[in-house]
Parts: structure tokens; C-alpha cells; sequence
């Protein structure tokens, strides 16, 4: 586990540092880099992350969980990162209001998501209240 946030942040600083050197001659250059490298370390992330899933999936299964509510958290985290990564991107190419613009879409599908749990939960709560 540590050898492989070392590699992270070792390939981040290399390309910080090529990114810098770049910036001023070829800034295009340096932010095609810049996109590359996230999108490698994303990749290199992909093999934790359906791990973890897969973890979740056999305690939801054990807990008798059903399995629509947990593919629907992680539907909303999934989309949370990818929201937060694309909008980082964007900033870093100096684009401020269209980062600002997939940050809001982010939002408004997480909420769309939601709507299902939040629905089960009203259900719930309005059983337990007394009649």
C-alpha cells in the first residue's frame, strides 16, 4: 500500500516538474501532460477501487442488504469523483466557469440519484410515526 501512493506522488511531482519547465514554451503541451497524468493515475486507481466494491457488495449480501441501495451509493459516489476530477481538469486549463458548470451537474445527478433512498427513508419514517 505505501510503495503505491509513493509511485502516485512520485509521478505527480515528475510531472509537476515537466509541467513547469513546459508551461512557458508549449503551455498546450503542458496541459495535455497535466490531463495525462491524471487520467493514468485514475487508471492506476480503477484495480482499488472495484476491490473495495467488491468488499461492499459481499457485506451487503451478508447483511442482507439489498443490493439496488449500495450500486446506487456507489453510482453517486462514482459520479462525485469523476465530477470533482473533470472539473479539476478543466480548472487547470484555466476554465473556471465551465469547471464550475460540471461541478453543478455533478450535484444536480447526484440529487436525481438520490431520489430512490430518499424516497425509501420518507417511506420509513412516516411506518414508524404513530397513526
Amino acid at each position: 500500500m505505501p510503495v503505491e501512493i509513493i509511485q502516485v506522488v512520485g509521478l505527480g511531482l515528475i510531472t509537476t516538474v515537466l509541467v513547469l519547465v513546459i508551461k512557458e514554451q508549449k503551455p498546450m503541451f503542458a496541459f495535455l501532460l497535466t490531463a495525462f497524468t491524471g487520467i493514468t493515475i485514475f487508471l492506476f486507481l480503477i484495480g482499488k477501487i472495484s476491490t473495495v466494491i467488491g468488499v461492499l457488495e459481499e457485506l451487503a449480501n451478508k447483511a442482507e442488504i439489498n443490493l439496488i441501495f449500495l450500486k446506487t451509493i456507489l453510482k453517486i459516489i462514482g459520479i462525485a469523483y469523476i465530477a470533482e476530477f473533470g472539473a479539476q481538469v478543466v480548472r487547470d486549463a484555466g476554465q473556471e466557469a465551465i469547471a464550475s458548470k460540471i461541478e453543478l451537474s455533478g450535484k444536480i445527478l447526484i440529487m436525481v440519484m438520490a431520489i430512490p433512498i430518499v424516497s425509501v427513508i420518507i417511506e420509513t419514517v412516516v411506518k414508524l410515526l404513530p397513526a
